[in-house]
């Protein structure tokens, strides 16, 4: 690595893990991304080794078998994973976002039963807030969970986007639930819903029908997730408490925005180091490519997006580990990094020339995978509402 993308202050344990996971990324996923990609393959292997370096409990507190590490950490472990392939820290992300959940709202009870397991990797997580029809509109959902007389619940309704839809077996599902609010919002219920992996009737009432075909990120599955008179317990509501589930989501949404922040730095670096090399190997009219101007210029203005973004993404988690609200820094970082990763990866395409456009180059995988930057964890233009609203508040005449 070179002098880009670095972050301070970091202290021993921390730079031994990102040390850790950048030889793993080097020696375990990058030889064989092309391949698994090309093949829309699961990377069992993968994830097994990660599983083995304590990945799957990066956050969770020590006291429950995690390493209880922070977001900053987490973070930076994303962004090394994703510009190994950005689909395996997929599998990671809505984990740790259920995990998240469950540390910061879950039940004392909720916490022993499904944190050691998730420590392990032996419970897998999936988030599912998202339906056919839905968009960024939450307060539009229409999967009902309905009291039953025997104090629990039936949950009804379609669930679309579900990472990790297949191999997950706890599912945190926002729902309607009659509280009898006025406010839409306190009428959501987040479930802690459980199932068994694969695809079919995975639980009672319960069904994934199968992978949804994709551009990109392939490798890690997105499904649906079909519910029909699911019957499940309240002591399966995130907290214990009904009408806290849009506040409990967008908690794990905002964390949800550094992940994808950090999965666009990752392969905004892998971008620039693949044009930067291929640059200074490709020669036209007697010399290297890189001693253009054109192009010179091209990679100075990439590793600058590079640097920024970074610091934007470093910056918002650092802010949330300390207790802060961040949700501005959050939407700013998810969504500059994003952007800017678009811009990176086309530009080092563009490098590549036409064998940017062959599937026996990097790039080429690079360049579709990074269109889910933009449409993750909330468009541009859903963070560009939220940072405008938030500054409209701090600067009122």
């Amino acid at each position: 690595m070179g002098r880009l993308a670095s972050t301070e202050g970091l202290n021993d344990v921390q730079t031994e893990i990102i040390k850790t996971i950048r030889q793993y990324v080097e020696e375990k996923i990058i030889p064989v991304a092309q391949d698994l990609e090309h093949a829309d393959e699961y990377p069992t292997e993968i994830i097994e080794g990660l599983k083995e370096l304590g990945v799957f409990g990066l956050t969770i507190p020590e006291e429950f078998g995690g390493l209880g590490e922070s977001l900053l950490t987490y973070a930076l472990v994303v962004e090394e994973i994703a510009r190994g392939w950005m689909s395996v820290s997929g599998v990671i992300n809505t984990h740790f976002i259920v995990a998240y959940l469950l540390m910061q709202h879950g039940t004392e009870e909720q916490k022993a039963k499904y944190l050691p397991k998730m420590a392990t990797g032996e419970v897998r997580g999936a988030f599912s807030m998202s339906e056919p029809g839905l968009g960024s509109d939450v307060s539009a959902i229409s999967t009902k969970a309905t009291r039953t007389d025997d104090g629990g619940y039936s949950i009804t309704g379609q669930k679309m986007w579900l990472t990790n839809g297949g191999t997950s077996t706890l599912v945190a599902t926002l729902c309607k639930t009659d509280e009898g609010s006025d406010s839409v919002y306190a009428n959501m219920t987040t479930f802690l819903v459980e199932k068994e992996p694969g695809f079919g009737e995975t639980a009672q009432g319960v069904t994934v029908p199968g992978k949804i075909e994709k551009m990109g990120y392939k490798g890690v599955e997105t499904t649906e997730l079909i519910l029909e008179d699911h019957r499940i317990s309240a002591e399966q509501v995130l907290g214990g408490e009904p009408g806290k589930g849009f506040a409990q989501m967008m908690d794990g949404v905002e964390v949800g925005r550094v992940n994808v922040a950090a999965r666009a730095c990752g392969l905004s670096i892998r971008a620039f180091e693949l044009g930067v090399a291929y640059a200074q190997q490709r020669k036209t009219f007697g010399k290297q490519i890189a001693e253009h101007q054109a192009v010179l210029f091209r990679l100075a203005e990439m590793a600058t997006k590079v640097e920024a973004s970074h610091a934007m993404m470093v910056r918002a988690a650092k802010l949330k580990d300390s207790g802060e609200r961040m949700d501005v820094e959050a939407g700013m970082a998810k969504m500059l990094a994003s952007e800017y990763a678009n811009e990176v990866v086309e530009a080092s395409f563009r490098i590549h020339g036409g064998y940017g456009f062959s599937k026996e180059y990097e790039i080429e995988r690079i360049y579709r995978e990074t269109a889910f930057m933009l449409i993750g964890e909330g468009t541009s233009d859903i963070q560009k509402m939220i940072i405008g609203r938030s500054l409209l508040k701090d600067y009122k005449l």
